[in-house]
């Protein structure tokens, strides 16, 4: 007869109470699971990673789903302000702006990818420390133990499970989910931290009021104000954000989130305070000292050293390493979150299988660890691309497609994936690599695009024409990229406002595209199915939907 197995505190703690964490915390509670919540701080708090991309807002609807918890999904469209109220922003688009110094911004250097309205509605600017403390409190209503002010020193291996040293004492748990970022405690423990990365960038940031809108297009070019959106200003060796809350007739929060990145071998980082250092910078270029010329921060700036890592393991002996703590690379393009909440989607549905099936070994998670840790690579690689496309507009305008196609095709598998079942299949979802939807054919042009930017001498002009006629040549050779975004690459300043039409049904270029690609994203799908799922989702996702919900909530309170 076995002996017996000792009493622990949890069965699943989690290292950190951030939006990751806390998300996690809400779905293994709901499946029944004892879970602990350790955090350092306490909420609310200031956070960054405030741009949502559809990626993350599908994973969310994923998430929602798969554990029965419709909260989950809240962050994911604006039609839920009526839930999470009005100290989010809306996001309309996801715009850039290349800027040079010295000169007002020319408006042919924009690109605006418009977020499109239906079925879900447009996205949402995160008010994180709001979004962060709303999903601790609801792990805790879920049955989660929140212990706040709490820091964990230590965590080692007990027979049964592991034990956490903290600040407050010791506890215990048959596993432990670091959640924690950049200083987890299991990373430093173990050695797991790894540098050995493409991407070299460091960052200013804050909170601002008094942020102006960025002048209007003079000819009229584009859909949506840029204020309406995920602003970034874009130049060579970096690019800066700009996050606002208040761009909607029912926010009531003024703040702006701004934030400067720069690669330190082309604009070192000086023993300069961070305020000056940006009011320096951005004198440079007169859009941007007229934008915020009338602007201060309300609250202390943050300066960053280096920020990439990444880590050589993610899964240990009872123990993983959870988005940030197991690598990070840069905010641009926002994958930051996508890649946490993807990780959180496959790691929660293992923990539960492993809870009910009482078996921790460490060979069920190191697939989705090895997935966790592709995904940073693959987004370094992307990042990395990018900044150095940034010294050329026109070479930035065609490295552009890259992400505007890969974040599309990864959308369309994780959609599929949702409305087929299979986002239960953790086999599946290991096999998407950050943009493109694990479709070999877009692998391939990525590799080859991104070595030839690698190949690229800026500052020779032989070596930047040759590099625009190769990137013009593979854009032209992949025919399953959408038409709209070669037009980007060709000098359009935005996709389209309106994203349904008779042109998703073509042979070449639309939505299914040729044999190979239908079978890789939609399988047995067609445009009937799809379009009765989708028609589902819109009513589902509704302004009257989130109204009767929160009308739910209400009575359910008194």
């Amino acid at each position: 007869m076995p002996a017996p197995q000792p009493s622990l505190d949890a069965d699943v703690a989690i290292i950190g109470s951030g939006i990751a964490g806390s998300m996690l915390a809400c779905g293994l509670a709901k499946a029944g699971m004892r879970v602990l919540l350790l955090d350092g701080a306490s909420h609310p708090r200031f956070a960054i990673g405030e741009s949502m991309i559809l990626e993350t807002s599908e994973v969310m609807r994923s998430l929602a789903d798969v554990f029965d918890v419709p909260e989950l999904a809240y962050f994911s469209a604006e039609r839920f302000f009526p839930l999470i109220g009005g100290s989010h922003g809306v996001k309309r688009h996801f715009g850039f702006a290349a800027q040079r110094p010295g000169q007002p911004h020319d408006p042919r250097d924009s690109i605006q990818a418009v977020i499109p309205k239906e079925p879900y509605g447009h996205e949402v600017h995160i008010y994180r420390q709001d979004s962060d403390a709303f999903y601790a409190n609801l792990a805790v209503e879920l049955g989660a133990t929140l212990i706040e002010n709490t820091r964990v020193e230590a965590a080692d291996r007990i027979e049964g499970g592991m034990q956490l040293q903290t600040s407050n004492g010791q506890y215990t748990a048959k596993y432990v989910v670091d959640a924690s970022g950049y200083r987890s405690v299991l990373a430093e423990q173990h050695g797991l931290r790894d540098f050995d990365l493409e991407t070299q960038s460091y960052g200013l940031f804050t909170h601002m009021v008094g942020v102006k809108p960025m002048p209007a297009n003079p000819r009229g070019a584009l859909p949506f104000s840029m204020a309406e959106g995920t602003l970034h200003h874009v130049f060579k060796g970096g690019w800066m954000w700009v996050i606002p809350f208040n761009n909607h007739p029912d926010a009531h929060n003024s703040r702006v989130s701004v934030g400067l990145m720069r690669d330190p071998r082309i604009h070192p980082s000086g023993d300069v305070n961070p305020e000056d250092d940006f009011r320096a910078f951005i004198a440079q270029y007169p859009d941007l000292k007229a934008q915020f010329e009338d602007a201060s921060a309300s609250r202390p700036w943050v300066k960053t050293g280096r920020i990439q890592y990444s880590s050589h393991a993610a899964a240990g002996d009872r123990s993983f390493l959870l988005s940030h703590a197991a690598g990070f690379i840069d905010p641009l393009f926002s994958k930051g979150l996508y890649v946490s909440l993807l990780s959180v989607l496959m790691l929660g549905q293992a923990l539960v299988k492993a809870f009910a099936e009482d078996d921790w070994r460490t060979e069920r998670f190191e697939g989705i660890g090895r997935a966790t840790r592709e995904l940073i690579a693959q987004n370094d690689a992307l990042v990395a691309g990018a900044y150095k496309s940034f010294a050329h507009p026109d070479v930035w305008r065609r490295y552009s497609v890259l992400w505007l196609s890969g974040a599309y095709l990864e959308l369309v598998k994780l959609t599929t994936l949702r409305k087929s079942g299979a986002i239960c299949d953790l086999d599946k979802l290991e096999k998407l690599q950050l943009v493109g939807g694990g479709y070999p054919a877009f692998a391939e042009l990525s590799t080859k695009m991104q070595d030839t930017v690698r190949r690229w001498q800026p500052d020779d002009q032989g070596s930047t024409r040759a590099t625009l006629d190769e990137m013009d040549r593979l854009l032209a050779s992949a025919d399953f990229l959408p038409p709209t975004h070669l037009e980007i690459a060709r000098g359009a300043t935005h996709l389209p406002k309106k994203k349904f039409g008779p042109k998703l049904l073509l042979r070449k270029g639309g939505l299914f595209g040729q044999p190979d690609y239908r079978c890789h994203f939609f399988g047995s799908e067609n445009v009937w199915s799809l379009g009765t799922f989708f028609l589902k989702e819109r009513l589902r996702y509704s302004a009257l939907a989130a109204r009767h919900r929160r009308a739910q909530k209400a009575r359910s309170a008194i």
